[in-house]
């Protein structure tokens, strides 16, 4: 009976012993996978954030679909152009008063056209997976929405694109998830969603901290 008390207690002492070095390395496991998949999801929003501003720069408005803005990718031109300062006779003024004066003016020429698929994408063809959850296998892709927006009476365009942590994490611990979709810090991403732009203000910054890079255009 004693042996068997032994060797009850052992097992006792092992399995404790794993549940708290379970309790220790799990998190730490968590936090390494987490901040190596949310890397490559930011920088998969930072395309879509370029793309959507250039969109906007050419059309007025952002696209609210990603096959739109593929198509704009593909097919779209910015316009080159240069500024120059230029002088002319006020001929109104001369009539007036017999006297030559002349008025500043700037003068924008355009000299030529860049398509944007080579400003923004030159040497790749990564713009046409911008709709995928880059850690899924094209199994997830991103929400992407675009709208105008009242702003000092004036209808302002807007976008949002986001993804749900959830997502990203669905084959972590979901109690690990659900902290992590709890989480407020300065040096964390806080909220259930990595996003970018916002559908009910004008921001198109990202919602992660500078520790993942630059976070507004």
């Amino acid at each position: 009976m004693k042996l068997v008390v032994q060797l009850i207690l052992w097992v006792v002492i092992v399995f404790l012993g794993y549940l708290t070095f379970n309790a220790v390395y799990a998190p730490i496991q968590f936090n390494k996978v987490k901040e190596a998949r949310y890397k490559k999801v930011i920088e998969r929003l930072k395309d879509i954030r370029k793309a959507e501003l250039a969109h906007k720069e050419v059309t007025g408005e952002f696209a609210p679909t990603f096959d739109r803005l593929v198509k704009f990718i593909d097919t779209a031109k910015f316009t080159i152009t240069e500024r120059r300062d230029t002088t002319y006779l006020d001929e109104e003024y001369k009539k007036s008063y017999g006297v030559d004066k002349y008025k500043g003016d700037v003068v924008i020429d355009t000299i030529g056209f860049v398509s944007v698929k080579d400003s923004l994408f030159k040497g790749t063809n990564r713009y046409k997976e911008l709709k995928y959850v880059p850690t899924t296998n094209k199994e997830e892709e991103f929400q992407i929405g675009a709208r105008k927006i009242k702003k000092n009476n004036t209808a302002m365009p807007v976008f949002e694109v986001k993804v749900a942590k959830e997502v990203i994490l669905k084959d972590q611990d979901k109690d690990l998830v659900a902290q992590e979709k709890q989480i407020v810090s300065v040096e964390e991403v806080n909220g259930p969603y990595i996003q970018v732009g916002s559908l009910n203000e004008v921001n198109t910054s990202g919602n992660w901290p500078k520790v993942y890079g630059d976070n507004d255009k």
